[in-house]
């Protein structure tokens, strides 16, 4: 029972992930909470669902929905952030801006799904169970697990080891050094909020088939366990942002298991207060370290 209720948790945790790799690059770039972050992963279960009861594929839904979040994402930040990027210290105009356009996403997919909770169809994906070393494992959750896997290497290698990587590093440390050294910085930020939208789109499809449910606010207790995610990490960590997420999913899934449900946000608050109290600057923090992924 304990070593399932681990497995699910593992399952949980490595959406949290990749929701909150996203939220945290566009923290570790730009020193900015987007906190239309959770608007994005819910359009892309939106844009999945829509683009699947209307007969494209499964799988070719999903690429559709990546791209078009990774759109949107572009969109919040022409909207959002860049005019007030311009004229510095924009972080408290900045959250206030992302806030209002999650309202209005929030809103728009309120009235298109007329508030009602979407389900996929049956057999959008195949119900498989298997029987591994004594635990019930889905295929959805060995292709939750593999995926993600995946996506976190690929993201860390483009990170570490691409001439793109390098520019992120270059503007997390110093925009204004990054442009005398030719770095476009208006191009990086386009392509972390890309990246980030892609990705909590992809989360977005991969929690709408996990639970099977679909709606207008599914993407605000997501948000807040993201930034839950990224202090407990350490802010602008990607390592850190990996392991909360497994930590915390771990955790939800052995509190349901074995606590009372309503325990639940309180025992996940309080290891956001312990963390604190213990290393303030988070697990992977280091106040004097580089964001945007960077931190060794």
């Amino acid at each position: 029972m304990l070593a399932q209720q681990i497995l699910n948790g593992l399952v949980s945790g490595s959406v949290y992930a990749l929701f909150s790799l996203g939220f945290t690059l566009i923290f570790g770039v730009q020193k900015l909470l987007n906190f239309a972050h959770g608007a994005t992963f819910m359009a892309g279960a939106f844009i999945a669902y829509y683009c699947t009861i209307n007969g494209l594929p499964f799988f070719m839904a999903i690429g559709f929905s990546m791209l078009a979040t990774g759109l949107i994402a572009i969109l919040i930040d022409l909207i959002a952030f860049r005019t007030l990027r311009k004229r510095g210290n924009a972080e408290f105009p900045a959250l206030v801006s992302s806030i209002g356009v999650d309202l209005i996403l929030v809103s728009i997919a309120q009235q298109v799904s007329n508030t009602q909770v979407l389900n996929f169809p049956f057999g959008t994906f195949p119900i498989q169970f298997y029987n591994i070393l004594g635990l019930r494992i889905s295929l959805l959750q060995i292709v939750i697990l593999v995926v993600v896997a995946v996506l976190v290497a690929a993201l860390i290698f483009y990170l570490k080891k691409t001439t793109f990587g390098r520019q992120v590093r270059a503007v997390a440390t110093n925009e204004r050094a990054a442009a005398l050294l030719g770095v476009n910085a208006q191009s990086v930020y386009l392509q972390t909020f890309f990246i980030a939208g892609a990705l909590a789109g992809l989360a977005g499809v991969l929690i709408g088939l996990l639970f099977n449910s679909i709606q207008f606010l599914m993407g605000e207790p997501y948000m807040l366990r993201a930034f839950v995610v990224v202090v407990i990490g350490g802010l602008g960590s990607v390592q850190g942002a990996i392991v909360a997420s497994l930590l915390l999913g771990v955790a939800q899934s052995l509190t349901v298991a074995y606590l009372p449900s309503g325990l639940t946000d309180a025992i996940i608050f309080g290891l956001l207060f312990l963390v604190l109290l213990v290393r303030p600057n988070g697990l992977f923090g280091d106040i004097n370290a580089v964001a945007g992924g960077t931190r060794q």
